[in-house]
């Protein structure tokens, strides 16, 4: 394979896609380093699935510029550098898995071994049977294999567990995380976002066409407007505990509180000082789900894309 320039990264820069009056991408900018693990979270309709069409080179962009590796995406797609795995699409038919797998890796100047492919993906125990006879959990390990044989700097991934059980998605990870350590580019769309929480370097948050939030999930999930204090504490009135400083609300159950806040740090002061016997406290912070929630809700003022046109 001939050697990307990394330190070019992907850099998409006001990044624009319409299909005829929707508008499925608005101005875009980001920019990922090479080695990250990045996370593409939002809404259907949100305009994930085009973002990894354009750094694919399978959709041109109607304003804005993108370069993958320092060059344009067609030319990263036929230097190997660049491998994919998208939502729609099925396996070449007449063909079985390993036959398939071995054309994919015939594509590139070193790909990885086929066996150890399919290994790594999954695909192995189903390897002699034909592509078309798979179900869509094994279809989905095909599409995986196929991406990953080439050996290539940059896997793209859209919904790449869908219709995968609950251990495949276990395998799928581990798999990615030994990807991820031989310093590779990882970019994923995901509906399930425990997933972006426990694999992503780095989520970006994507609503109404536009990026809505970008950094670690931690950061993320910090934006979220409350956090969470429980404590036990016998005997109190609810009432007092609604009066705290940067409490919202404020609830029992038996010995138990729970206290939602807009300023947990003031509110959890304010219940030292003021309650000796509160033990066994817990502050908890904004979860990822809250924080999707939160950050994609509403209307931009411009309307928003269907999911079946800006997918």
């Amino acid at each position: 394979m001939a050697e990307s320039n990394a330190s070019g990264g992907i850099v998409l820069a006001h990044l624009s896609k319409s299909y005829g009056d929707v508008r499925a991408v608005r101005s875009i900018d980001l920019t990922i380093a090479p080695g990250e693990t990045v996370a593409l979270l939002g809404p259907n309709g949100a305009g994930k699935t085009t973002t990894i069409e354009m750094v694919l080179g399978l959709t041109r962009p109607d304003q804005g510029t993108l370069s993958v590796f320092g060059v344009p995406p067609a030319a990263a797609v036929r230097a190997g550098w660049v491998g994919g795995m998208l939502q729609t699409g099925s396996p070449l038919d007449h063909l079985k898995v390993r036959e398939l797998v071995t054309l994919m890796a015939s594509y590139y100047p070193h790909p990885l071994s086929v066996d150890d492919v399919l290994r790594v993906t999954g695909a192995a125990e189903f390897a002699g049977q034909w592509t078309a006879k798979l179900s869509g959990g094994q279809a989905q390990r095909l599409r995986f294999a196929a991406a990953l044989v080439g050996d290539p700097d940059l896997l793209m991934l859209d919904e790449p567990t869908a219709g995968i059980d609950v251990e495949g998605r276990r395998e799928f990870w581990q798999a990615i995380r030994g990807i991820a350590g031989r310093g590779k580019t990882v970019v994923f769309a995901t509906h399930y976002l425990e997933e972006a929480d426990a694999y992503a370097d780095r989520i970006v948050l994507i609503a109404h066409g536009l990026v809505v939030a970008d950094g670690p999930a931690t950061e993320i999930k910090a934006m979220a407007g409350s956090r969470t204090i429980r404590a036990t504490l016998p005997g109190i009135d609810v009432a007092s505990l609604r009066a705290l400083p940067g409490v919202v609300s404020a609830d029992r159950h038996g010995d138990a509180v729970v206290l939602s806040c807009s300023d947990s740090d003031t509110a959890l002061y304010a219940l030292l000082g003021t309650f000796r016997g509160v033990r066994d406290i817990e502050v908890r912070g904004g979860s990822l789900e809250e924080a999707f929630l939160e950050l994609t809700a509403g209307e931009d003022g411009h309307g928003t894309a269907t999911e079946e046109v800006a997918r």
